[in-house]
């Protein structure tokens, strides 16, 4: 029993539950761009199973998946304890991932590993749980060896015959079968118990076997172990004693039996007796649950699926046969291991938001509710002013950033437990758009149309939409903003074109897209095919004018009875026409003309018919096809009333299709005289119809028929009927109030559509007066859409209502708006503007708040200017060019936070406060500096190969080093496709930008990482590989042909090529011999062979002709040389001086191909010049 003080203790913290204003979590969309850059706490994704029974035959695997970001690491307990993985060589656990590999290739055994695992996902948002995972290893142990004496029983005793299979894990499946593997055969009689005994109510002669054997079979190894046979002898007699029944099981005339929830229930009553008894079941005090109750093994098993709580009470059994009855009863207790009633889920909060978590979970007995918090009770954990839990709730107030962790709800009894994990994530971000950027979007006049403006942000921003960069904002009317940002056109018009802006704002800063809406007219079908006859062999004509926005692109398409039409040679199509010329039967079908734009689409269908030329006799006229009706005739109006009239015509000739409808279409005189709008439609049984009318219209009507064809010709106008006039009976939308001065208030509204004017002299009765001053109404009337209230006070707000008049009358009076008179300028400057907790690139801002009745209008934000006044860097030339960012807050002491910041920089701001119009005076200007960070990466890194073994680096510094360079870091490894070597390091001074590399061998490659650094660490990495040079070529940034050692070396090759020229010159123009080498100078052939004594024997065709050099006798035959170089391949002697010219005598050889011209090219070698320096 609760004392009086835990009774005003649950009244106080009730009235607090209804007084705490909570805000809804945050759902965060499924947008890669947000995922990416959101920042949130480990959530448990995928985990094994609590009771985890595994196969020694296999590896174990104990699956923990985890997201996060940053990515979690993960750890383990077993037993409770620190799970060291690292010290176990059997035990791996895979990237990116907290599942564990248990593997015994290398020895060991799988039941040295069973216990209680518990996975830890942590990152540095908090850490996450699995639930304890407890791990067996299945066991199939064998039968214990016994001996088994023969059973000898009297014929109609009954018989148990046990089983008692040996304790596998899981339990095994028990079956009974004799030595042929034939299974017993079980009936009412004989049939096998839940615990796997053989049971016969009563025993006969045929029961005689000696191969009773039970059968164990285990799942995870799916082996059968088999228990030594029975033998059972049948004591036989001439009469067999009848007697009543007798329980075998269960013992006794009552039991219990207790189940949990959700789990089944299986009840048994086997009984003795002969005649064998029957069983019957029924429940105490109520039915059996008919739909989950099943009866099993013939009668003796009562299954109940899904065990509820209802479920619990006496179940009797009773077994019966004509000798008597008997009765045994089950109490059944129902027990729950804890389920959830409200499980906790993940939750993101902005800055200074509310929230809670719930965690509320019921069972038998009661489940106890215990709150952990990163895996430590919540009672050790740190106090925090922000949290307050109160039983099975935890209640957030103002949560801050840094206030992220991973809270864990335990319910437990004896029957088992719950675990959930959930995340609370304070978050904020700045507005940002999620669809695509200036989105262009074509839809047609007169149709509903949406404009997507996907945003998010935390807090979550206010979304307005904006045309034209004009207005106040969009909504109401014919638009409609959604909670997900989509504004409704109710009705596209083509006055809506135009640009639409949606602003998502928050205190963080705004963001803002754009869509171009284009109205379009609609495509349509203006003169439609129409059904005929056609007499074979004449020719065939199916219209298709289209009308449609000249903008767009439009595409005719025919199709015959539902397919592609194909035209071939013999159709023809124009841009409104299809003409068959040659009609013959195979042309006959329903043609169907559509045509398409990029945004919509029209269709019409006509049928062909191909007629014999007798066909159009009118004796077969009844062999045609359907067509369109005729128009109605004689038209009539009868019994004029004030706002209706009775329309009555004649209806046309059908023509062999039942008229279904008739539209009636009407035309006034006034407003758009000669356009013909529809009225109302009507069966197509009726010729005689009430039309309902709006007052002061002078109308005619026409009337239409419809059959399955298609639509008649309009009828023949009815005469005039003009209704009289009445009061108006709409009233005027879009009444709105707003300021454009600071001294007044415009009051617009949309005017009525002339069909709703119902007289002349229509005018609008308007009226205002101060909101909630209780003064009397002014009022005005005007024929306009417009008043302007002047001399009012700036930004109050005043009551607002309209009415609309004519002539006859006054109209309704519309709801009371609220409006508002024009801003000026705040007045007020906000105080005390001031930092703390300045870093690098962010700080937090403080300031004392204005009145917000000097603000003269709607409070819009606080507006931060801030600029980078200057560098800490010396001689660093910065941009002072002023930011804006803007805060919403309305507590007695705002904060936000100042981001994107340069470090190492001192900066200058200064605020106001802002309305919709004007901005405020300026707060105090305070100067900060921001601290210095890591530095940006290198403004160039360059990566040059002067020759083949060294490479050389240079670079410059960073464009922003966000503090004082105090040197560079370069890292390098080797690289071999996907082999990287081991990672050497350089670090440099920082008025050192180059580097020189010796390469070991001309064909490494290298990655190199490029960092400049700063006191704070290194910055970003500018990484470069070393460009890779095939067939040791090497491209060189320098050009080496304006090197003076490149020149030099030129003039010298050139100096040498003139001289052998010349020498060669002359020694050919004084006919002197050829050196040898004139006529062979390339690389030798592989067949070419070099005797012992330095001489060559070659064997090419080429040696027979003459050398290119040799000179011709005047008949231009060539002249034989006597050095030729094949007469050479047949020389004695042969021998080299020292200097390499050949010496000696050499038989000339001739054959039969020396008179053959040469074409080579290689006596004008200057190569070959130099071997005739001898």
């Amino acid at each position: 029993m609760l004392g009086q003080g835990g009774h005003a203790a649950l009244t106080l913290m009730s009235l607090l539950l209804l007084l705490w204003h909570e805000a809804a979590p945050i759902e965060v969309p499924q947008d890669p761009k947000i995922l990416q850059d959101l920042k949130q706490p480990p959530t448990i994704v995928k985990q094994s199973v609590k009771d985890y029974i595994v196969d020694p035959r296999d590896n174990i695997i104990i699956e923990c998946e985890a997201k996060g970001n940053p990515v979690p690491t993960f750890s383990w307990r077993r037993n409770g304890k620190f799970f060291n993985i690292g010290k176990d060589p059997r035990v791996t656990m895979r990237k990116r991932s907290g599942t564990l590999e248990i593997g015994f290739r290398s020895g060991g055994r799988p039941e040295d590993y069973e216990g209680e695992y518990q996975c830890f996902a942590n990152n540095e948002f908090g850490v996450a749980l699995s639930n304890k995972i407890l791990l067996r290893v299945s066991k199939a142990p064998l039968w214990p060896k016994e001996v088994l004496e023969p059973v000898m029983v009297t014929e109609g005793s009954p018989l148990v015959l046990p089983c008692n299979p040996p304790p596998g894990l899981p339990p095994p499946f028990i079956f009974w079968m004799n030595s042929a593997m034939t299974p017993i055969l079980q009936d009412k009689r004989v049939s096998m118990g839940l615990n796997g005994d053989l049971y016969f109510s009563n025993v006969l002669a045929k029961d005689t076997h000696n191969d009773y054997s039970c059968n164990a079979r285990f799942l995870f190894t799916h082996t059968i172990q088999q228990k030594n046979p029975f033998t059972l002898k049948v004591l036989t007699s001439r009469k067999v004693a009848e007697s009543t029944p007798t329980f075998l099981s269960p013992s006794g005339s009552e039991s219990t039996k207790m189940v949990l929830r959700d789990e089944q229930l299986l009840l048994e009553c086997i009984a003795a007796g002969l005649p064998t008894p029957t069983i019957k079941w029924f429940k105490k005090g109520g039915d059996l649950p008919g739909r989950k109750v099943k009866f099993e093994n013939y009668n003796k098993t009562l299954k109940i699926v899904n065990v509820s709580e209802e479920d619990a009470g006496e179940y009797v059994c009773m077994a019966n046969n004509h000798f008597g009855s008997i009765r045994h009863s089950i109490f059944v207790q129902v027990k729950a291991a804890p389920y959830w009633l409200d499980k906790p889920t993940n939750l993101v909060l902005a800055p200074d938001e509310n929230g809670r978590l719930v965690c509320r979970a019921n069972g038998n007995p009661k489940p106890n509710i215990q709150w952990l918090i990163n895996g430590q009770p919540i009672d050790s954990s740190p106090l925090n002013p922000s949290r307050q839990v109160l039983g099975d709730t935890i209640i957030f107030r103002s949560v801050q950033i840094g206030g992220s962790s991973v809270y864990q709800c335990n319910a437990s009894n004896q029957h088992g437990y719950l675990l959930a994990n959930a995340f609370v994530s304070v978050l904020d971000m700045p507005p940002r758009m999620l669809g695509p950027k200036n989105q262009l979007i074509k839809v047609v006049e007169n149709n509903r149309t949406f404009l997507d403006c996907p945003f998010f942000g935390s807090p979550l921003p206010e979304l307005r939409w904006f045309k034209n960069g004009q207005g106040s904002g969009l909504d109401g009317g014919q638009y409609r903003v959604y909670i997900n940002g989509t504004l409704e056109i109710k009705r596209a018009r083509a006055e809506d074109e135009g640009t639409y802006t949606c602003v998502a704002s928050s205190i963080l800063g705004k963001a803002e897209n754009q869509v171009r809406l284009e109205v379009k007219e609609p495509t349509r079908i203006v003169r439609a095919p129409e059904h005929q006859s056609a007499i074979r062999g004449s020719t065939a004509r199916f219209d298709c004018k289209v009308k449609s926005d000249p903008s767009l692109p439009i595409t005719v398409a025919w199709m015959k009875d539902d397919k592609p039409l194909y035209l071939g040679w013999r159709l023809k199509k124009d841009e409104e026409s299809l003409t068959i010329p040659n009609v013959n039967e195979g042309d006959e079908g329903m043609y169907t003309c559509t045509v398409k734009s990029e945004i919509d689409q029209d269709s019409a269908s006509a049928r062909l018919t191909v007629l014999e030329e007798a066909s159009l006799n009118p004796s077969v006229s009844s062999a045609l096809p359907p067509d369109h009706p005729d128009p109605p005739m004689d038209l009539d109006l009868s019994d004029p009333a004030a706002r209706s009239v009775r329309l009555t015509w004649i209806p046309g000739n059908d023509h062999r299709s039942p008229v279904t409808q008739f539209l009636v279409q009407f035309e006034e005189d006034h407003w758009e005289p000669g356009r013909w709008q529809n009225l109302s439609t009507y069966p197509g049984d009726l010729n005689s119809v009430i039309l309902q009318l709006s007052p002061f219209v002078n109308y005619q009507f026409r009337v239409i028929a419809i059959n399955s064809v298609g639509q008649s010709q309009p009828s023949r106008p009815s005469p005039r009927y003009k209704t009289s006039g009445a009061a108006p009976d709409a009233i005027p939308r879009g009444l709105r109030g707003w300021g454009s001065k600071k001294d007044n208030m415009e009051i617009t509204w949309e005017p009525l559509l002339d069909l709703e004017r119902n007289g002349r002299n229509l005018h609008y009765n308007v009226w205002w007066r101060l909101k909630d001053t209780g003064e009397e109404w002014s009022n005005v009337t005007t024929v306009g859409s417009k008043h302007v209230v002047h001399n009012t006070e700036t930004y109050v707000p005043y009551e607002i209502k309209i009415q609309s008049q004519n002539e006859f009358g006054l109209g309704p009076e519309s709801n009371v708006v609220v409006g508002y008179s024009g801003e000026d300028k705040p007045t007020d400057a906000p105080t005390d503007l001031s930092m703390s907790k300045v870093d690098s690139t962010k700080a937090n801002i403080h300031w004392k708040p204005v009145d917000l009745d000097s603000v003269q209008g709607e409070f819009k934000e606080y507006r931060l200017y801030y600029w980078r006044e200057s560098s800490l860097v010396p001689g660093l030339v910065v941009s002072k060019e002023k930011k804006t960012k803007g805060f919403y807050s309305t507590v007695a002491e705002p904060s936000g936070i100042l981001s994107d910041l340069v470090p190492h920089s001192k900066y200058k701001m200064f605020m106001v406060v802002a309305n919709n119009r004007f901005e405020g005076p300026p707060s105090n200007t305070v100067e900060f500096t921001t601290k210095e960070g890591v530095p940006d990466a290198p403004r160039f890194f360059r990566i040059n190969r002067r020759s083949f073994d060294t490479i050389y680096l240079e670079w410059d510094k960073p464009l922003e080093p966000n503090g004082i360079l105090i040197g560079y870091q370069l890292k390098y490894q080797t690289v071999n496709g996907s082999r990287v070597g081991r990672p050497q390091l350089e670090t440099f001074l920082p008025n050192v930008t180059q580097f020189t590399l010796r390469l070991p061998d001309r064909s490494t490659r290298y990655k190199f990482y490029l960092s400049a650094l700063t006191q704070v660490g290194a910055g970003e990495v500018y990484a470069e590989e070393s460009p890779h040079f095939a067939n040791e070529a090497y491209i060189d940034q320098v050009d080496i042909a304006t090197q003076g050692w490149f020149i030099g070396l030129m003039c010298a090759i050139a100096l040498i090529i003139l001289i052998l020229l010349i020498v060669c010159f002359i020694k050919r123009s004084r006919g002197g011999k050829y050196p040898v080498r004139d006529k062979k100078d390339l690389p030798l052939d592989p067949v070419d062979q070099k005797d012992q004594d330095g001489s060559f024997d070659y064997h090419s065709d080429e040696d027979n002709k003459p050398l290119q050099g040799s000179q011709t006798s005047l008949d231009g035959n060539v002249k034989e040389s006597d050095d030729s170089l094949g007469e050479y391949g047949e020389a004695g002697d042969g021998q080299f001086n020292e200097d390499g010219s050949f010496i000696g005598q050499y038989t000339v050889k001739k054959d039969k191909d020396e008179t053959e011209g040469n074409e080579s090219s290689e006596a004008t070698s200057p190569v070959n010049a130099i071997y005739s320096l001898a």
